[in-house]
């Protein structure tokens, strides 16, 4: 399993490094808010709770500041349904569960809650990938720049006998058809796994908001991750340079897989838990030559990406690739700016529990 994001609040931590995340949030909080009054029947769902308490929870929500954003925005879509259907909001109690791995700064997230937040809150630990609910106890599930994290590396990967041994890479970017299948396969294995669980907590009825990485329909599968393609570099000049083995390289892989909505599609479609309200590839940045935070992406890298690194390479080697980063900064610059259409696809999705 992938390590959680950096902790605390400091320099390198992933509340303060978080501004792509809260990018695709922003440029989806409208939909959000638009699908949700459409699609979700409060009344109904309401009717058939002991309590009126309407139940939400944010899988995979870090340490915040997005997580506060997005769960006032989906009370605020239900509220607003809930006064349309000519019922008094304010009758309305939110519980809000914030879940995310066990070793997720926990104690960060809820030293920052809103002080003036209008639900309960409560953490929830544990993967997402498997059940963290009882029965039909969920309204409304929400999983930002989450799902496509795997929940581990496939063995074929880090096999010196298999097609799909990753020599000299460290994801499937520019990889072999092997490399890519053993990818998918682990992340259609992942969404089953995930729309299950959700099938067992949510209430018919209930939702699923999804916003994740992707790419277009059509696109090469391989052709993705800039950024990790200019890793791969900087670890190879270090594996010439003597100061890690090309060992420690093969047998490293990046746990990411950007889908497309066909690939999404055929997966929620097969499991039959979920009906597809919405489903489209958006792009986060409103025109394409729209500026590029380059010295956020940098920061980002290490913020999502250090602990990773750290239980494969050791904090030695991180520390020096993560130094190196900022010293070959202008190469990742310059292949963000020629590969403009790859950042900023985003899937957003919202599926209906039958």
């Amino acid at each position: 399993m992938a390590a959680p994001m950096n902790a605390g609040s400091g320099a390198f931590s992933y509340a303060n490094n978080s501004s792509y995340q809260r990018t695709g949030f922003n440029s989806a909080k409208n939909l959000i808010k638009d699908v949700l009054i459409q699609s979700i029947d409060v009344k109904t769902l309401m009717s058939s709770t002991i309590s009126n308490t309407f139940t939400i929870t944010d899988l995979g929500c870090s340490t915040g500041p997005n997580t506060f954003l997005a769960v006032e925005n989906i009370i605020d879509a239900i509220e607003q349904k809930y006064r349309s259907q000519g019922e008094n909001p304010a009758s309305l109690e939110f519980q809000v569960f914030f879940n995310d791995q066990v070793s997720n700064d926990f104690n960060t997230l809820f030293a920052s809650l809103p002080v003036d937040r209008h639900y309960y809150a409560a953490g929830v630990p544990g993967s997402f990938r498997g059940r963290l609910y009882p029965n039909s106890s969920i309204c409304l599930a929400y999983c930002a720049s989450s799902i496509h994290w795997l929940s581990k590396i496939p063995e074929e990967l880090v096999d010196k006998n298999s097609p799909a041994w990753n020599y000299g890479k460290i994801h499937y970017t520019d990889a072999r058809d092997e490399v890519v299948a053993a990818y998918e396969a682990q992340f259609e294995a992942d969404m089953d796994g995930f729309l299950n669980a959700r099938g067992k907590e949510i209430v018919r009825g209930g939702v699923i908001v999804i916003i994740s990485p992707g790419v277009p329909d059509g696109a090469l599968a391989n052709h993705v991750g800039i950024t990790f393609r200019f890793v791969e570099s900087i670890l190879i000049g270090m594996v010439k340079e003597g100061l890690i083995k090309q060992d420690g390289v093969d047998s490293f892989n990046i746990p990411h897989v950007y889908p497309s909505v066909k690939q999404m599609s055929k997966i929620v479609e097969k499991n039959g838990c979920f009906s597809i309200k919405k489903m489209e590839m958006r792009n986060t940045r409103t025109e394409l030559e729209a500026s590029i935070d380059h010295d956020g992406a940098i920061m980002h890298l290490r913020a999502a990406m250090e602990g990773t690194f750290l239980k494969h390479f050791g904090r030695k080697t991180a520390e020096e690739l993560f130094k190196r980063t900022i010293q070959q900064k202008s190469t990742l610059y310059d292949m963000m700016d020629k590969s403009r259409s790859e950042i900023g696809a985003q899937i957003f999705a919202v599926l209906t529990r039958k």
